[in-house]
């Protein structure tokens, strides 16, 4: 009996594979790369443990429900742990807002910057929970098959004004301009500009606030590696240096596999956690389909890149587990990160540093560090990141040191790059997007890309580039939409 192939071991394949073999179909998971992940990939350099992508888990309960689902515990093959305060927010005047989940003290917070903000937050909290109950806990795991799917949802958009832009809709509940960027921030974590971006994606604070931030014991990997022993525990089958290079047809339906040590590989279904872009262009572009969708999907607009700089050094900073450096500009700058052919003078950032929760991440006395700049993708600006990187690379590990680290430079024991090239190269990533599509209301449930193709019947897509988007919710979301659709046809 043919398999079924999901292509891509991120957190979106996983998830999908554990549901399927959970349900007794036979299921091989191929990465292409030598671990398991997908952005969630792991780096250790020296003694020090990197995790080199999300590292911000929102809703342990859709993690624990696919434990669950296969009738095992979570605490048995992962162990997360809280992380408080949520993030440390920080402006180069000097303001410090410690976003953390207990009410009383994140009011205290925001009466510091204005009193009459704390009436205007709870407002915003009370609309983004509404958002959050219809945007996630209804729609999140339901697959937009059709445009009356689109129509149906079309009432509860138009009531809660998702034509409106995130940092619009925090406005009109806001006044002051540093709240306003405190909570509306959180749509570049999936790649959306937050004066772009539909308001529907408030949600993230509600969902935060909802079941706060955690961070696995070991990294964001030991939940990779958590999932993989699950998946492997129910029978299924996970192959490394698996590279897929074409998808073979029959008619409107894939038959097999290709790989590109010439394996062929029979499949009775096709799922793909790879990028969308790759995956119709590059797997199935000779088939009228795959030619058509790609090109279609290359007219969309894309999420912004990534710049990301992973550190280690011999020493530990009083920082947060999650910092936020915002710049001297806000929209100025996201406008250059979205549209400007260039890279801007000044930048934003995130400080991850793990060891404030396991300081096994390190060598004793030690810490591991990543921070990442939101940068344009190499189609907003064609730059060339072998002499951009290490440019980059100077100014903010100069920034770090004068403003939150002191002593930086004389510490570092090790550190590595991670470009927009690096996105495109690596992880076949269109124009080095960090987050696929970008995550736009026209982009958005119906008018993304459908967790199964609507002509080719055995084709599915689980991750970032199908509803409901990117973040590991989201990823873990679509392959329960994904799942949905496969077992009801491989039952039949």
């Amino acid at each position: 009996m043919n398999k079924t192939v999901i292509i891509g071991a991120g957190f979106g394949g996983l998830a999908l594979a554990i549901r399927l073999q959970a349900q007794g179909i036979n299921t091989l998971l191929l990465e292409q790369r030598d671990k398991p992940g997908g952005r969630a990939y792991v780096y250790h350099d020296n003694g020090f443990t990197f995790d080199a992508g999300p590292t911000v888990i929102t809703d342990p309960s859709a993690i624990d429900e696919l434990f669950t689902l296969a009738g095992k515990q979570m605490k048995d093959y992962v162990e997360l742990l809280p992380v408080t305060p949520f993030y440390r927010l920080c402006w180069e005047t000097g303001e410090v807002f410690d976003y953390d989940n207990v009410q009383t003290r994140l009011e205290e917070q925001i009466s510091r910057f204005n009193p009459r903000d704390v009436e205007g937050y709870r407002q915003f909290h009370a609309y983004s929970r509404e958002v959050f109950k219809e945007g996630y806990l209804k729609l999140g795991t339901v697959p937009f098959l059709s445009f009356r799917d689109m129509l149906r949802a079309g009432p509860q958009l138009t009531r809660l004004q998702a034509w409106r832009s995130v940092y619009g809709m925090v406005s009109r509940f806001i006044e002051n301009e540093q709240l306003r960027q405190a909570f509306s921030f959180h749509s570049l974590l999936v790649g959306g500009n937050p004066f772009a971006t539909s308001s529907i994606y408030t949600l993230i604070h509600a969902l935060e606030r909802e079941w706060g931030v955690w961070f696995a014991r070991g990294g964001t990997g030991a939940l990779v590696q958590g999932l993989v022993r699950l998946y492997q525990d129910l029978g299924g089958e996970l192959q490394l240096n698996a590279e897929v290079t074409r998808l073979e047809t029959e008619g409107e339906r894939i038959c097999a596999v290709e790989l590109k040590d010439g394996q062929t590989i029979p499949t009775a279904a096709v799922a793909s956690n790879a990028d969308v872009v790759h995956t119709y262009e590059k797997l199935l572009g000779h088939h009228p389909v795959g030619s058509a969708r790609a090109g279609s999907l290359k007219r969309k607009r894309m999420s912004n890149s990534l710049f990301v700089l992973y550190f280690g050094l011999n020493t530990q900073h009083n920082l947060a587990h999650h910092t936020v450096c915002f710049g001297p500009r806000y929209k100025e700058l996201i406008d250059d990160i979205f549209h400007k052919n260039a890279l801007a003078d000044d930048f934003s950032l995130y400080l991850h540093a793990p060891c404030v929760t396991d300081p096994s991440l390190a060598p004793p006395g030690s810490g591991s560090y990543y921070v990442l700049a939101p940068v344009p993708h190499l189609g907003t600006a064609d730059l060339d990141w072998d002499v951009e990187g290490p440019r980059l690379r100077d100014r903010i590990f100069a920034y770090l040191e004068a403003h939150y680290m002191p002593g930086l430079r004389s510490q570092l024991v090790t550190h590595r790059m991670f470009t927009p090239f690096d996105f495109r190269d690596q992880l076949g990533a269109h124009l080095g997007s960090a987050f696929s599509i970008e995550p736009i209301l026209r982009q958005s449930a119906w008018f993304r890309p459908h967790n199964r193709d609507s002509r080719i019947a055995n084709l599915y897509l689980v991750g970032a580039g199908t509803h409901p988007g990117a973040g590991i919710p989201g990823v873990i979301g679509s392959a329960k939409a994904t799942a949905g659709l496969m077992l009801e046809a491989l039952s039949r």
